[in-house]
């Protein structure tokens, strides 16, 4: 489809104008993060380091960094085992209830967090608590793995339905095991798809907030928590611009490296 001259024009304005409304503030975070003034003000009265410095030394914002470490690499490893073997279930598999599985493991992403948040808090209150298990980093990993399951999901089915299982049965035909099968034929055709799966669930768990806010116990902080809980607090503004900045980098890389992963293996990766 061609489009006009005015057409396009439109376009790219509509265009950068998108782009401006979404990087700008985030540049401007990152920028803030330099600024020598204490505060939010806007232009940067100088430019300065100091706290960067402040920031590595704060004992909130490492303990903070750390429990946010923990939670994503916990979702994600729940996320990669469920959400693969559900995608096998549904690409390679067919049973009654296939379409309304499919359904409910995407669901969450599509519900407000605060609609999950309120529903796993209760149904951790009833069923945990009288266990002895209260909120804390375990529920903060439950309740993150119920949205981040989803991408992995989405990777890996996408991936399985543009190869065929005739790989497989050719492999079995040859007198392979279900082992071999798996080693030689299945985990290299799903591979990238697993790795970029698991990027984009660590990114979405390390910054969720509204879920872990109601699935998290006393004490339990990660660090979009702590920036929340920081932002009120004059004299902890320069440190919030630094974990915040933090937070965007820690965020923006482990997208880039999935997208890669994902264009290089649908441009080459098919056998």
């Amino acid at each position: 489809m061609r489009l006009s001259r005015p057409a396009r024009i439109a376009l790219r304005v509509a265009a950068a104008l998108g782009f401006t409304v979404i990087y700008v503030p985030l540049l401007l975070v990152l920028l803030n993060s330099f600024n020598a003034a204490r505060g939010f003000g806007w232009p940067p009265s100088g430019l300065t380091l100091h706290w960067w410095a402040d920031a590595w030394h704060s004992s909130g914002a490492r303990a903070a960094l750390w429990t946010s470490v923990k939670a994503g690499l916990g979702a994600t490893a729940v996320s990669l085992v469920l959400g693969t073997l559900i995608a096998f279930a549904v690409a390679r598999y067919r049973f009654f209830g296939r379409e309304a599985l499919s359904f409910v493991v995407v669901l969450p992403i599509a519900l407000p967090g605060i609609v999950t948040g309120i529903a796993l808090n209760t149904a951790f209150r009833t069923v945990l608590e009288p266990l002895g298990v209260g909120l804390g980093l375990f529920t903060v990993v439950v309740g993150h793995a119920t949205f981040c399951v989803v991408v992995v999901f989405n990777n890996v089915v996408a991936r399985l339905r543009r190869t065929s299982g005739s790989y497989e049965e050719a492999a079995m035909d040859l007198g392979a095991n279900t082992f071999q099968v798996f080693r030689d034929i299945t985990f290299p055709l799903v591979r990238t798809a697993l790795l970029a799966g698991g990027l984009l669930a660590f990114a979405l768990s390390f910054d969720e907030i509204v879920v872990t806010t109601f699935t998290a116990g006393p004490g339990i902080q990660t660090l979009p928590v702590w920036i929340f809980s920081n932002m009120a607090r004059p004299q902890q503004a320069p440190v919030v611009n630094v974990v915040a900045a933090v937070l965007i980098i820690a965020s923006v890389i482990p997208v880039y490296l999935a997208q890669r992963l994902s264009a290089d293996s649908a441009s080459g990766g098919r056998l």
